[in-house]
C-alpha cells in the first residue's frame, strides 16, 4: 500500500505538457460535438453521419483557435481556479462564435454543408463543452488533492470572519491542492450571521467555541480573516483562542495579496508585532531622501539594536558617507560586513568610545559630519542601579561630548535617541537619560549656533538587546519558567523597525525644540505576553511552561510614561507622532550641577553619585532600591 502511495506521490509530481492538454481539450471537444448531435436526435443515430464526420476536423480546428486565443491550455490543471474557468468559457464562448458566424455565413452564400451546422447542436455543445471540459478539470484537481492530501492527517480548522474576507480564505485553502487542512466551519461575533450556513458550513458565535467544543469536533486551529480589524481586538480575540489551547494563524492585509489574490502560502502565523495591541507605524515621507542624500552622517551605537537597524534604513538613502561608531568591536563588524553584502562601501566603520571627547574630536574634525543620531547609551536597568557611574560616563557625560562637538563642528542636526524610562524616573538609567535630554534642551535655550537639536521618545523596542522577547525565548527554549517581576506590570512596546522610522522621521521634521512622543497605543500586560509567548512557541500554559513572579526589580515601575509634567503635545502630519515642547529649565544651577556630576570620579561612592543626580533631576524618585533614602531628603 505504501509504495502504492508512493507511486501515486511520484507522478502528482510531474506536471503533463501544455500540447497534451490542449489535445486532450480538442478530444473533449470532439466528444461533446458527437453527444450534441444525440442529443438533439433523441439519442438516436438519424442524421447524415458521413456529414458529421466532415464538420469534426472543422469543429476541431475552431476549437484550436479559440484555445489558442485564450491560451487555456498552459493552465496547470490540479491549480485550476476561477479564472482559468473563466478563460476557458471565454475560449468555449469564442468556439460557439465561429461556428455560428461561418453557419450564419454559409446559409447565406451557400457553402459546402460541412460549414452547416444546426444552431441547436452548437447551443448544445457550448453547454456540454462547459460542463466536461471544466468539471474534467476540477476533477483532475480533486484526484491530484486527494492523492497528495488524503493519505495525510487534515487538521480541522475554523474560520474567524464569515464576511468577504473569511469567503476568499475558505477558497484560498480548499482551493489549493497542498493543503491539507479541512475547513469545518466558521466564526463571527455578529448576530446576524452566528447560526446560519455558508457553503454548507455552521457560522458559530464566539460564545460557542469552548473547550468541549473543540475537543468534539477536534479542532487544531483558527484562521483570522478581517481586513482592517482593530488591533485591540485582535489581542482580545487572540488571548480567548490561546487560552483553549488553539493555534491561530492570520490572514495579511489586502494590500499585501500577490496581484490581488490570497493564496494559501500567504496565511501566516500570528507573531508578536500583531499581539502589540496597536496599529504599526507605517511612514512614507519623501522629504526623506531630500535629508539624508548626499549627506554626512554619524551615528553611534552604531553596533547595537537600533542604532545597526537605524544604519540599514539610511543605507537606502544616496549619503555622501555614513559614519558608524561603537565600542563593540564584534557588533560592529557585524553590521559593517551586513551592509558591504549589500553593496554599501561608502561607510566607515570606527571602534570608539563616546566618553573619550579627544578621539570623538578626531572623528569630527575628519569627516565634518552635517547629521548626527546619538543612539549610544547603557539602558540596563537593573545593571545601572549597581553602576551609576558607568551610567553618567555614557549617558550624560558621552552626550554632553557629542553635544559640545556638535556645535563646534557645526552639525545641522542633532538626534537623541531617549526612552519613556526618562519621564518621572524611578531608576538610574532613566534619570542619567532624562539628564541627556536636559542637555540637549540646554542648548535649544542658548544661542549654540546652527545645530538644530531633537529628540525622540519612545516605549519598549520589541526584540532589542537584553529585552523582555529574546529573554523569554531563552527561557521557553530551556524549558521555563518564564520569569515576570510583577503580574500588573505593563508596558509600550514598538518594532525596532518601527524605532528607526520614527528617528529618521523625527530628523527630517524636526527643526529643533522638540521632542518626537510616538503614539504606542494600548500598553501591553507583560504577564499576557508571556502567556502569548508560550502558547506561540507550541507550549500549553501553565501544563508545559510555567510562568514565576520574582518580584520588581530595584528602580523598575509597574508602568511607564512618556510626557514629564508640563509637557503638552500637538500633532503632526502623521497621526501615530506628536511633538511636545521641552520643559522650561533653570539653566543656571543644572548646568553646573551637571558639570560636577560629570566629574565625579570612579571612586565616588554610589550614594554621592545618585544623589547629585537627584538635584538635577527634582522628578528622579528612587524605587524599590538602595537609594529610597534620598526620596525623604529635603
Amino acid at each position: 500500500m505504501n509504495k502504492l502511495i508512493n507511486i501515486l506521490k511520484n507522478i502528482s509530481h510531474k506536471y503533463a505538457s501544455k500540447w497534451l492538454v490542449l489535445l486532450f481539450d480538442l478530444c473533449v471537444v470532439a466528444f461533446t460535438f458527437f453527444l450534441a448531435y444525440i442529443i438533439r436526435f433523441n439519442f438516436v443515430i438519424d442524421f447524415d453521419f458521413t456529414v458529421f464526420l466532415k464538420q469534426v476536423p472543422f469543429v476541431l480546428v475552431a476549437a484550436l483557435v479559440s484555445f489558442l486565443v485564450v491560451n487555456s491550455h498552459k493552465g496547470v490543471v490540479r491549480f485550476t481556479g476561477v479564472k482559468d474557468v473563466i478563460n476557458l468559457i471565454i475560449g468555449i464562448n469564442i468556439l460557439a462564435t465561429i461556428l455560428i458566424v461561418v453557419t450564419f455565413l454559409s446559409r447565406q452564400y451557400y457553402f459546402d454543408r460541412i460549414f452547416d451546422i444546426p444552431g441547436s447542436i452548437i447551443y448544445i455543445h457550448l453547454l456540454l463543452n462547459i460542463f466536461f471540459l471544466v468539471g474534467i478539470k476540477f476533477f483532475i484537481k480533486s484526484l491530484y488533492r486527494s492523492i497528495v492530501t488524503d493519505f495525510e492527517v487534515k487538521k480541522a480548522v475554523l474560520i474567524y470572519g464569515a464576511g468577504t474576507s473569511g469567503m476568499i480564505t475558505y477558497d484560498a485553502v480548499t482551493n489549493d491542492p497542498k493543503s491539507n487542512i479541512e475547513v469545518v466551519g466558521f466564526i463571527d461575533d455578529n448576530d446576524s450571521k452566528s447560526g446560519k450556513k455558508i457553503n454548507l458550513l455552521n457560522v458559530y458565535h464566539p460564545e460557542k467555541i469552548t473547550k468541549a467544543f473543540i475537543e468534539k469536533n477536534k479542532i487544531d486551529e483558527v484562521i483570522i480573516s478581517i481586513q482592517n480589524i482593530d488591533s485591540n481586538k485582535l489581542l482580545q480575540i487572540t488571548s480567548n483562542l490561546f487560552a483553549l489551547n488553539l493555534k491561530v494563524k492570520i490572514v495579511p492585509a489586502v494590500k499585501n495579496w500577490i496581484d490581488g489574490d490570497l493564496s494559501f502560502g500567504q496565511i501566516q502565523d500570528l507573531n508578536l508585532e500583531d499581539l502589540l495591541g496597536r496599529e504599526p507605524i507605517n511612514i512614507n515621507n519623501p522629504m526623506l531622501a531630500e535629508e539624508y542624500n548626499n549627506k554626512i552622517i554619524i551615528v553611534t551605537g552604531a553596533a547595537g539594536s537600533i542604532g545597526s537597524e537605524l544604519v540599514r534604513k539610511l543605507s537606502r538613502y544616496d549619503f555622501k558617507k555614513l559614519i558608524l561608531v561603537d565600542n563593540a568591536e564584534s557588533n560592529l563588524y557585524d553590521i559593517q560586513q551586513e551592509l558591504h553584502r549589500s553593496g554599501i562601501i561608502n561607510i566607515e566603520s570606527i571602534v570608539a568610545d563616546i566618553r573619550n571627547k579627544v578621539r570623538i574630536n578626531n572623528i569630527f574634525d575628519f569627516y565634518k559630519p552635517e547629521i548626527v543620531f546619538h543612539a549610544a547609551a547603557y539602558k540596563h536597568v537593573p545593571l545601572m542601579e549597581q553602576s551609576p557611574y558607568e551610567a553618567v560616563s555614557v549617558n550624560v557625560k558621552g552626550t554632553k561630548n557629542l553635544i559640545d562637538l556638535s556645535v563646534k563642528y557645526g552639525v545641522n542636526k542633532f538626534i537623541l535617541i531617549s526612552t519613556d524610562k526618562a519621564v518621572n524616573p524611578t531608576n538610574v538609567m532613566g534619570a542619567t537619560k532624562r539628564i541627556a535630554e536636559m542637555i540637549v534642551c540646554c542648548q535649544n535655550n542658548t544661542p549654540s549656533g546652527k545645530t538644530k537639536f531633537i529628540i525622540t521618545r519612545f516605549g519598549n523596542v520589541l526584540g532589542s538587546n537584553g529585552s523582555v522577547i529574546p529573554l523569554f525565548k531563552k527561557q521557553i527554549e530551556s524549558g521555563g519558567p518564564l520569569t515576570v517581576t510583577h503580574k500588573d506590570i505593563i508596558r509600550y512596546f514598538m518594532t525596532i523597525p518601527e524605532a528607526a522610522q520614527l528617528v529618521l522621521e523625527a530628523s527630517a521634521m524636526g527643526l529643533g525644540h522638540e521632542i518626537f512622543v510616538f503614539d504606542m497605543g494600548k500598553p501591553v500586560k507583560i504577564y499576557d505576553l508571556a502567556i502569548n509567548m508560550i502558547t506561540l512557541s507550541g507550549f500549553r500554559f501553565p501544563e508545559d511552561i510555567s510562568i514565576k513572579i520574582t518580584g520588581l526589580r530595584p528602580g523598575e515601575k509597574i508602568f511607564e510614561e512618556l510626557l514629564v509634567d508640563g509637557e503638552n503635545t500637538k500633532p503632526t502630519y502623521n497621526e501615530k507622532i506628536m511633538i511636545a515642547k521641552c520643559k522650561p529649565i533653570n539653566i543656571g544651577n543644572m548646568q553646573e550641577n551637571i558639570e560636577e556630576l560629570c566629574n565625579l570620579g570612579p571612586n565616588s561612592q554610589n550614594i554621592e553619585i545618585v544623589s547629585k543626580i537627584k538635584d538635577i533631576v527634582l522628578e528622579y524618585n528612587p524605587n524599590n532600591s538602595k537609594y529610597d533614602v534620598l526620596n525623604i531628603r529635603k
